[in-house]
C-alpha cells in the first residue's frame, strides 16, 4: 500500500532529492567517502554550497545587494537574529499564529514591539486586515503561512519600512518580490530540505546599524563574510536543498509550481466544502493556506473524528491529524506532494461519507 505523507514538517520531499542524497551519503561526488564525513571546505562541498546559493538566487529572482545564507538553528533562531541585527528602538509585528507569537516574544528582548494586529481572538482563524504599520519602526515582521492554523498571506505587503518575513512553509511555492524585503527566512523542512538548515535572504545595506554588540554567531555579517561557512554548515541538508532546487527548476520553476499547488488546494477545499461530514477551520476563505489544509468534522458528526482518522490511516493517509491547537485534521500539501495523493485523500473522504450518510 502506498503511504501518502501529509505531515506538516519534517515533511514530504521529492523522490529525486531523497535518491540523490542517499547516493551522496554512500559515495559523495565520486570521492568514495560519505557526504557525512567529508570536509565542508573541500572543493566538492564548496561547489555544492556555491551551486545551491546560485540556484536559489535564480529561482527566486533575488536582486543584487542581497546575500543568501544557509545556517543552523532553524527558523526559531531567526526569531532572535532578526531583532539582534535590525531592531534599534521599535519594531512592528503582525500576530497570526504560534510562530509569529514566538517571534514577538524574542523581539521584545531587544526593544519595543508594536503588535499592529492579531487574530488571536478567533484562535488565529483569519488574517487581520486594515491595520496600519507605523512609519517610525525599524522593520515590520509577518509570518506568510501558518502551518498550525491553515492561514496564508498570499501577496507581498506594501509598507514604507523594511519588511521581514518568516516564509518557512510556503517559500518556493509561489512568486515573491524579494526586492520588497529586508529579510526573508525560514526553516527548510517544509519545501526545501530535511530539518537542520535555515535559509536567510538578507539585504546587505540594512546591516551594521544597531549600536549593540552582536555575538559572532548571531551576526549576519559573520556568515555573509564567510559564505555560510564560518563554522561547519549542516552539510547533508544543504546538499538535499540543492537537489530540491534542481528538481524545482526541472519542473518549470515557481510559476509552474504555483499552478500545480493551486490546483491541489482547490480540489481538496472543494471536497471539504461539499462533503457534509467536514468543514474548514479558516473563517475567511481568501485567507486559506495553499500549503496546509485544516478541517474538522461538522458538529453533528464530531463523534466520528477518531473513526475517520483510523479509516484514513488504514488507507495510507499519514500525518493528517490536526495540531492540538485546532484539532481535527490537517493535510499539508507542499511542493513535493503529488496531485494523486491529494486525490487519494479526497477519495478516502468520499468513501467515509458513503459509509455514514446514505
Amino acid at each position: 500500500m502506498k503511504i501518502h505523507n501529509f505531515s506538516a514538517g519534517p515533511s514530504i520531499l521529492p523522490e529525486f532529492t531523497i535518491e540523490k542524497t542517499a547516493e551522496a551519503i554512500k559515495n559523495f561526488a565520486g570521492t568514495g567517502l560519505s557526504l557525512m564525513e567529508v570536509s565542508h571546505r573541500g572543493k566538492e562541498f564548496v561547489a555544492v554550497m556555491d551551486e545551491a546559493v546560485a540556484l536559489f538566487r535564480e529561482i527566486l529572482n533575488i536582486p543584487d545587494g542581497y546575500s543568501v545564507l544557509f545556517l543552523g538553528g532553524g527558523a526559531s533562531m531567526q526569531f532572535c537574529m532578526v531583532p539582534y541585527n535590525l531592531l534599534s528602538k521599535k519594531a512592528a509585528y503582525l500576530n497570526t499564529g504560534t510562530w509569529s507569537s514566538k517571534a514577538i516574544k524574542e523581539a521584545k528582548l531587544f526593544g519595543e514591539v508594536v503588535e499592529v494586529a492579531s487574530s488571536k481572538d478567533s484562535n488565529f482563524s483569519y488574517i487581520p486586515k486594515g491595520y496600519a504599520v507605523p512609519d517610525d519602526v525599524d522593520y515590520f515582521h509577518y509570518t506568510s503561512n501558518n502551518t498550525i492554523f491553515g492561514t496564508e498571506i498570499h501577496e507581498d505587503p506594501n509598507v514604507n519600512v523594511p519588511l521581514v518575513s518568516d516564509m518557512s512553509s510556503d517559500i518556493l511555492s509561489r512568486p515573491v518580490d524579494v526586492s520588497k524585503y529586508a529579510i526573508i527566512y525560514g526553516g527548510a523542512q517544509k519545501n526545501l530540505a530535511p530539518a537542520g538548515v535555515a535559509f536567510v535572504i538578507v539585504r546587505n545595506d540594512l546591516l551594521g546599524k544597531v549600536n549593540r554588540t552582536i555575538p559572532t554567531m548571531l551576526n549576519y555579517q559573520t556568515h555573509i563574510d564567510n559564505g555560510s561557512m564560518f563554522n561547519t554548515p549542516p552539510v547533508v541538508p544543504v546538499f538535499a536543498a540543492l537537489q530540491t532546487l534542481k528538481w524545482l527548476k526541472e519542473k518549470g520553476g515557481i510559476a509552474a509550481m504555483q499552478k500545480i499547488n493551486n490546483e491541489k488546494a482547490s480540489i481538496l477545499y472543494d471536497e471539504v466544502d461539499s462533503n457534509p461530514l467536514f468543514k474548514g477551520t479558516v473563517t475567511c476563505k481568501e485567507d486559506r493556506s495553499v500549503m496546509n489544509v485544516c478541517f474538522v468534522m461538522n458538529d453533528e458528526y464530531k463523534d466520528l473524528e477518531g473513526d475517520f482518522l483510523k479509516f484514513a490511516t488504514s488507507k495510507g493517509m499519514s500525518g493528517i491529524k490536526g495540531h492540538r491547537s485546532v484539532g481535527g485534521f490537517r493535510a499539508s500539501i507542499y511542493n513535493a506532494m503529488p496531485k494523486e495523493s491529494v486525490q487519494a485523500l479526497i477519495d478516502c473522504m468520499r468513501e467515509f461519507k458513503e459509509m455514514h450518510i446514505k
